[in-house]
């Protein structure tokens, strides 16, 4: 009889104890980043039960008996518009920097192709996965694209988990937008919101808001030209439930800003995940073997260093006890670095979800400007933004990477950062150099550091006092001269102690057809050409030996047999003084 007491005791013993675990988890880690979530203080009986199960069947949320459409753009089809059409496209085009009139022609409950991989058809998720907010913040986006956003949420969330579609209203002008929208979304009754700014505040701004005005446990942001993929939410939830500490990103499919057509962007087979070069843009290399081999199966997430910026899930009181997006950040830019840099350097985690499928619109360009929020700063808007994230989050060493690519950042007035270098204290977030080296290890491989700057500055013709200059274009293209204009990213040249002439994140290489803006090497950071300042002037390449020329009479440029007294071949490096 005193066994079986002594068994009773310890049962209640054990109970107890798991009960007080459980309650001292609730109290020192919710949303402190230094602890665990509450997944990992259970026992393994009960963690299971939380999480997504690969089964043999067809997965709990995935749908059944789709019915096949047809009409233009059905099955993500490209969309091929009439010759007399084209001069409403261009407008079109110029005005929302996509073709609404095809997007116009296409129905807002248009089917698309499920290309997640076909492992993802067969997991079955938690049933008590947390309710969600659905956050598209807009400015005068075109109709049709916004409409076919929310149809696509609707048409394929399970609705016990989406609590409603916010959607945020950044000072649009166009007519349709007001009324008209205020009275199509009446159909949801009440599923889909819409709150209005007073004034144009950019979209980090009004996504903030969004957070603030959500009622869901877990908020997701969508670019208002985008259409949800197959059971692209319950992939999303399931890690965030387990852990309120994550921050999940859907592998984002492309859609035709000219056809519509939707299709992946990634080789088949293939991971990836985000990552960035030292002019802090963002950049996506393929999933490291170490990041890969720590998963069981091929459509599970992984871990990644940041994301793109638009589309993402995230608990709501988590990213408000984060403080949201810095409020420091004007209109949009680098808000996905200091949000990225935030999490996981104070206790977070980003994870990538092959399961979750979202297409996005590519603009063939912004076709709008930020008027006011612009004119607040003096400079590049977006650079200034960088620069505030890198003095907020990098250490002394890798703050000269980010200078090292981009010299005028030197020159910006990034504003007041006390508030977040406090936040980091409080957090007692890890370094720099933590995250360098066990989240982000694979950046160096494709961008090493930059050895140090000799030149930078507009580089002029000696004999024309013209400027070497992009034109504008895209690599590869021909470089050309042009007069100076003081400053601007065309024409801001540097040449680091290796021999790399670049001009923002592109090389500039010669061979027999001319000077030529090239896509740098990935992994090298070595350059061709060497430079004499003092009696020479000529700009050399060493390993064909002959200098930068240009030509008297076309003013082509090309690289001839070196004549250091030939006076076309002369050139001068000038330091900026921008006047804003």
């Amino acid at each position: 009889m005193r066994i079986i007491q002594l068994r009773v005791s310890y049962k209640i013993i054990l109970v107890v104890c798991i009960a007080l675990l459980v309650l001292y988890a609730i109290y020192t880690s919710e949303f402190d980043t230094q602890s665990k979530s509450l997944g990992d203080y259970l026992p393994q009986s009960l963690k299971s039960r939380q999480v997504p199960v690969l089964v043999d069947s067809l997965g709990n949320f995935e749908p059944t008996n789709t019915p096949v459409r047809t009409g233009p753009g059905e099955g993500g089809k490209p969309h091929i518009l009439q010759d007399e059409q084209q001069n409403d496209v261009q407008q079109s085009e110029s005005e929302y920097g996509m073709n609404m009139v095809c997007s116009d022609e296409i129905s807002l409950d248009r089917s698309i192709p499920d290309i997640r991989p076909e492992e993802c058809k067969h997991w079955n998720y938690p049933t008590n996965l947390p309710k969600t907010s659905v956050i598209i913040v807009f400015h005068n986006e075109g109709w049709s694209v916004l409409m076919r956003t929310v149809h696509s949420i609707i048409n394929r969330t399970p609705p016990q988990f989406l609590k409603e579609i916010l959607l945020v209203d950044d000072f649009s002008d166009k007519e349709n937008l007001k009324g008209e929208l205020e009275s199509y979304i009446e159909q949801w009754n009440g599923k889909v919101r819409l709150i209005r700014n007073e004034k144009r505040e950019g979209l980090i701004r009004t996504r903030s808001r969004g957070a603030k005005e959500a009622k869901g446990e877990v908020i997701v942001f969508l670019d208002a030209h985008c259409e949800v993929n197959v059971n692209w939410l319950p992939p999303l939830l399931a890690p965030i439930s387990i852990d309120s500490t994550v921050m999940t990103v859907p592998i984002i499919d492309g859609i035709d800003h000219k056809t519509f057509e939707y299709r992946s962007v990634y080789q088949e087979g293939h991971l990836y995940r985000g990552i960035f070069e030292w002019g802090m843009l963002y950049k996506e290399n393929e999933l490291p073997r170490r990041e890969a081999k720590q998963r069981k199966y091929q459509s599970e997430p992984y871990r990644s260093p940041t994301h793109a910026g638009g589309l993402f899930a995230i608990n709501r009181k988590y990213f408000l006890s984060l403080g949201g997006y810095d409020d420091g950040l004007l209109v949009w830019g680098g808000e996905n670095f200091e949000l990225s840099f935030k999490i996981w350097q104070c206790g977070g985690s980003i994870l990538w979800v092959p399961c979750s499928h979202v297409g996005h619109v590519y603009r063939g360009f912004m076709p709008y400007n930020f008027g006011k929020l612009a004119e607040k700063k003096k400079g590049p808007l977006i650079t200034i933004n960088y620069k505030r994230v890198i003095e907020t989050w990098f250490d002394e060493k890798h703050k000269e990477f980010f200078y090292t690519r981009e010299p005028l950042a030197r020159l910006l007035d990034h504003g007041d950062i006390s508030e977040q270098l406090k936040f980091k204290e409080r957090k007692r977030c890890k370094s720099f150099q933590w995250y360098m080296d066990n989240i982000a290890y694979d950046v160096l491989d494709k961008f090493p550091e930059l050895p140090r700057n000799l030149y930078w500055g507009e580089l002029r013709s000696v004999a024309t006092d013209h400027c070497l200059d992009t034109m504008g274009h895209g690599p590869p293209s021909l470089m050309a001269t042009s007069k100076c204009h003081g400053f601007g990213n065309n024409q801001l040249i540097r040449l680091n102690e290796k021999g790399q002439l670049g001009v923002g994140e592109r090389c500039i290489e010669g061979d027999k057809m001319g000077i030529k803006l090239s896509f740098c090497r990935l992994g090298t950071v070595d350059g061709p050409w060497q430079y004499d300042d003092t009696t020479k002037k000529a700009l050399r390449h060493r390993v064909l030996n002959k200098c930068m020329a240009l030509h008297p009479q076309t003013r082509q440029l090309s690289l001839m047999s070196c004549d250091y007294n030939n006076i076309y071949q002369q050139w001068k490096f000038y330091p900026i003084n921008p006047q804003w």
